[in-house]
């Protein structure tokens, strides 16, 4: 009988050779959605499930760019604590909202040129949109830990450094209905990639207008 994509996830996880002192490796994560492929935007983490394990991650300062009555990019990550600036390179106003549990902020007649910040103290998603431009939407995945990365348009993402141990793994996407989770351990010896399949809902954004009109300040 073959394994569910689900189980498959358990098949070889992760496990890069590592000591009690030091860090090695690199550890592969592929993911995929089920009928489409390779799956880009997927963020990975890991959080430690043992006693002793640091609790505080570094923060991660990042942009999220309003270009061409768009958010950029996509599909964002950061540790709690870090600060995101959102510069505005159109040239017309934007409105940046959001009405999340882990953040909400407003950003009203947000000036060409312009560029703002906001710490993101909660860990959870946040998820963008502009009250002037209804398809410009972006999602925000704020974590506790250290050990995360974001899939590419290979449905590749690599997590290095992480110690020894048993942690929770966390595969969260914009289109599942809830993140993918799964005890794991990392190990001496083994680094075989982790592969998996997602089930994602219908993609419901809002789409431009062909010619690419659209309504501005």
């Amino acid at each position: 009988m073959r394994p569910t994509p689900l189980l498959a996830l358990l098949v070889g996880l992760l496990g890069p050779a590592l000591g009690s002192e030091a860090a090695e490796g690199v550890q592969p994560v592929l993911v995929s959605a089920a009928k489409a492929g390779p799956l880009a935007d997927a963020v990975v983490s890991l959080v430690a499930l043992e006693p002793g394990a640091p609790s505080a991650a570094p923060v991660a300062n990042a942009s999220i760019v309003q270009s061409d009555e768009q958010y950029s990019p996509f599909v964002s990550a950061v540790t709690v604590g870090s600060s995101v600036a959102f510069p505005n390179e159109d040239r017309i106003q934007h409105h940046i909202y959001s009405v999340s549990k882990a953040k909400r902020f407003e950003k009203p007649l947000y000036a060409p040129g312009s560029t703002e910040s906001v710490v993101f103290d909660q860990p959870g998603v946040v998820a963008l949109g502009c009250n002037i431009h209804d398809w410009m939407i972006a999602y925000l995945l704020v974590v506790g830990t250290p050990h995360y990365a974001k899939t590419n348009a290979e449905g590749r993402a690599e997590l290095s450094g992480v110690p020894a141990g048993r942690y929770r793994l966390e595969v969260w996407h914009p289109r599942l209905a809830q993140p993918v989770t799964r005890e794991i351990t990392v190990a001496t010896g083994n680094n075989a990639a982790a592969a998996f399949e997602l089930t994602l809902r219908p993609d419901r954004r809002i789409r431009r207008a062909q010619d690419g009109k659209a309504g501005g300040y």
